[in-house]
C-alpha cells in the first residue's frame, strides 16, 4: 500500500524535515490495520500533530517540524506494537492515543518493547487503563488516599474511572460495598414528588454511573449487587446523619451541591472507606448567587493531609475530538464576555 499524501503547509517558524524508519516484524496485514480502511488513521496523525506520512510497505516516511516528527515516529512504532499484539484499532483509540501522547510526553517515553506500562485497573470484564498524567495521578491518589477530588471538564474521565476503582476495590474485597451519591438540582432535591421507590426516584441522575458499572460489571451483577444492597443509590439529601465504614463512595455532579452539603458529605466517611468527589466548576446549576460546595471545598482542603486533588484541564478530554473543541470554544466565548464585563 502505497501512499502519498500532500505535505502540510510550511511553518515559518519550524524546519520541515523527513525521516524514514521501518516496522518490524513486517507483516503486511498488520501494516494495513495500522494506516486504517483509506489511511484514516495516518491521516488523524497528521491533522493532530501536523506532519505528513506515507508508507512503502513497512517502511514509514514522516515530514514535518522535528518535535513532531519524532512524536508522531514514536506513536506509530507503540501503534504498530498494539496491532502485532491483537489490539484492534479505530478512530476512537487513535484519538486517546494522540490526548496521552502530547509532544513533550512521546519525546521522552522509551521507543522498545520494553516500555514501562501503567498498571491498570482490573474489572470483572477487562482491565482498564488510565491514559496521559491526569488520569494516571488520579488512579494513584485514589488508591493511596481516603479522600480524592477529581475536577476538570466534560469527558476527561474522571467519573468513569472512579467507578472503575470502585469496582476493583470492591472485587478485591477491600471494600464491602460501593455507594453512589448525586445531588438531584433540578428536582429541588424534593424526591418525594418523583413516582417509584428510592432508587426509581434517583436513577435519572445516577444513569451515567450506572452505565460505568454495567461496563465493567454486566447487567446481570449489577442488578444483583443492587438488590442485596452491595451497590447502594442514594440522593445527597438522603446521606444526613449516615457513616460509612467499609464502603467506596462517589460524589457525581459535586459542583452543584452547596457548601453545607459537601461538608454533610465529606464528614459521612467512616473507617475503612474510600470517598471520590468528581465535578465541573464550569457548569454550576445552582441557584444564581448560591456557592458552590466543590469550589469552597477547594479552597478550605487545600493542604490537608490525606485529601488529593486532580485538576483536568481541555487537553485530558478523551470523548470525541469536537468536545475538545467545543471546550475550547466556551472557554475563549467566557474569557471574552469577562473582558467586556471589566471594560463596563
Amino acid at each position: 500500500m502505497d501512499i502519498d499524501p500532500a505535505p502540510p503547509e510550511p511553518d515559518s517558524r519550524e524546519d520541515i524535515t523527513s525521516s524514514s524508519f521501518c516496522l518490524e516484524p513486517e507483516d503486511a496485514k498488520h501494516v494495513a490495520l495500522l494506516c486504517g480502511h483509506l489511511n484514516a488513521h495516518f491521516k488523524l496523525i497528521e491533522d493532530r500533530l501536523r506532519v505528513s506520512i506515507s508508507n512503502r510497505g513497512n517502511k514509514i516516511r514522516v515530514s514535518g517540524p522535528d518535535a513532531a516528527r519524532e512524536s508522531s515516529e514514536r506513536l506509530l512504532k507503540k501503534l504498530y506494537r498494539d496491532v502485532t499484539q491483537g489490539i484492534r484499532l479505530s478512530p476512537e483509540t487513535i484519538h486517546l492515543q494522540l490526548q496521552q501522547a502530547d509532544l513533550e510526553l512521546l519525546k521522552s517515553a522509551p521507543t522498545t518493547s520494553d516500555a514501562p506500562i501503567v498498571k491498570g485497573i482490573k474489572t470483572k470484564r477487562g482491565t482498564i487503563k488510565p491514559r496521559g498524567h491526569s488520569q494516571i495521578n488520579y488512579v494513584k491518589d485514589i488508591q493511596r488516599h481516603d479522600l480524592n477530588f477529581g475536577i476538570g471538564p466534560a469527558g476527561t474521565g474522571k467519573t468513569y474511572l472512579a467507578v472503575a476503582c470502585a469496582v476493583q476495590a470492591l472485587l478485591e474485597e477491600d471494600v464491602k460495598r460501593i455507594l453512589l451519591v448525586r445531588p438531584a438540582v433540578e428536582a429541588g432535591e424534593r424526591l418525594g414528588f418523583l413516582p417509584g421507590d428510592l432508587t426509581q426516584k434517583v436513577d435519572p441522575y445516577l444513569r451515567p454511573l450506572y452505565d460505568a458499572l454495567y461496563e465493567m460489571l454486566g447487567f446481570e451483577t449489577v442488578a444483583k449487587y443492587i438488590e442485596r444492597n452491595v451497590i447502594e443509590v442514594a440522593p445527597l439529601a438522603f446521606m444526613r446523619g449516615r457513616t460509612l465504614n467499609n464502603a467506596f463512595i462517589i460524589l457525581d455532579e459535586a459542583q452543584n451541591t452547596t457548601r453545607e452539603q459537601m461538608k454533610m458529605f465529606l464528614t459521612r466517611l467512616g473507617f475503612g472507606s474510600t470517598a471520590v468527589i468528581t465535578g465541573d466548576a464550569t457548569q454550576i446549576d445552582l441557584p444564581r448567587g448560591q456557592p458552590s460546595g466543590l469550589v469552597h471545598a477547594t479552597q478550605v482542603l487545600e493542604g490537608v493531609d490525606g485529601v488529593s486533588f486532580t485538576w483536568f484541564g481541555k487537553k485530558d478530554v478523551v470523548r470525541h475530538p469536537l468536545v475538545q473543541r467545543v471546550v475550547n470554544a466556551y472557554e475563549e466565548h467566557d474569557a471574552i464576555m469577562a473582558n467586556s464585563e471589566e471594560r463596563r
